[in-house]
């Protein structure tokens, strides 16, 4: 081989590092203790690190694959997709970023709902996937969870909602602020019709999806570690020129204050909404 021909080792050292020059993390690196795993033991251990119990990140549709009874789930409203009459552009067209999200995550947009049934017991799921578009609200979201709810009112049914958000999708201005009224009214529909929601926080949820529906459950459950607040810690202290205690925002801070019924740990959340569901009257 001669100098041409060699191989630049370098730059899969170059692509394994930040800017600063550390190392890159793999994403199944645990940021709690360290430790790294295969993707299949993350699947096997419900994506938590078994050695300190930190919660990695879940796709929509494998949240659902871990709730719902194997082949149970049917989706609905999948092919609501997001328009552009702001025909907004940053650095890129709105247009675009949707394509490639799509691309990316094989969703048409950050949820999806559909019916399912929970230890053979039928329910509507309305999951979030945080993975598309840092899992922003925008109208087809609202427009997904405001038929979620109705679906459930008519078929009465109990809504388990799962949350994963960074807000309000700024792509679509006020359009997407009007989706927090629109989800609100839209659950207290369902609440003048007899129904419940049973709202599960992961994280992060913030924003204008904290501040809509997903506080507004019947039964409020949270992972341990979630972030739920409206700004980030970091925000609020640069606003309020304060230290912030170490779980501000966290889902320990939340139940300390009440804002929350409990902390469930991802490998029991399953059995406690089936419990859930059987004391709001869900039957198989």
């Amino acid at each position: 081989m001669s100098a041409t021909d060699k191989i630049d080792v370098s730059i899969e050292h170059k692509r394994a590092t930040l800017d600063d020059g550390t190392a890159k993390k793999h994403p199944n690196t645990c940021p709690g203790c360290g430790s790294h795993y295969r993707d299949d033991e993350l699947q096997e251990h419900l994506r938590v690190c078994p050695q300190c119990g930190h919660h990695f990140a879940v796709r929509g549709l494998e949240r659902i694959r871990q709730l719902s009874d194997p082949s149970s789930f049917v989706e609905d409203e999948s092919a609501l997709r997001s328009g552009d009459p702001l025909e907004f552009f940053d650095l890129k067209p709105y247009t675009e970023r949707l394509a490639e999200a799509e691309v990316a995550t094989g969703l048409g947009d950050a949820m999806i709902t559909g019916t399912a049934r929970i230890e053979l017991l039928p329910c509507r799921l309305a999951v979030m996937d945080f993975s598309f578009m840092g899992g922003s609200m925008g109208s087809v979201v609202g427009e997904k969870f405001a038929r979620a709810c109705d679906h459930a009112a008519e078929d009465g049914l109990p809504l388990v909602s799962v949350s994963s958000s960074g807000g309000a999708r700024m792509q679509e201005g006020i359009l997407a602020l009007m989706q927090l009224p629109k989800t609100i009214c839209a659950l207290e529909d369902l609440h003048e019709a007899g129904g419940v929601m049973i709202s599960v926080l992961a994280h992060p949820t913030t924003g204008g999806l904290l501040a809509s529906f997903a506080s507004l459950g019947d039964v409020l459950i949270a992972e341990p570690g979630a972030l739920m607040s409206f700004a980030g810690p970091r925000v609020v202290a640069q606003t309020t020129r304060e230290k912030l205690p170490e779980d501000f925002g966290l889902a320990e801070s939340n139940l300390r204050f009440g804002h929350i019924d409990r902390i469930v740990p991802r490998g029991e959340l399953r059995p406690v909404l089936a419990q859930l569901l059987r004391l709001f009257g869900s039957k198989p």
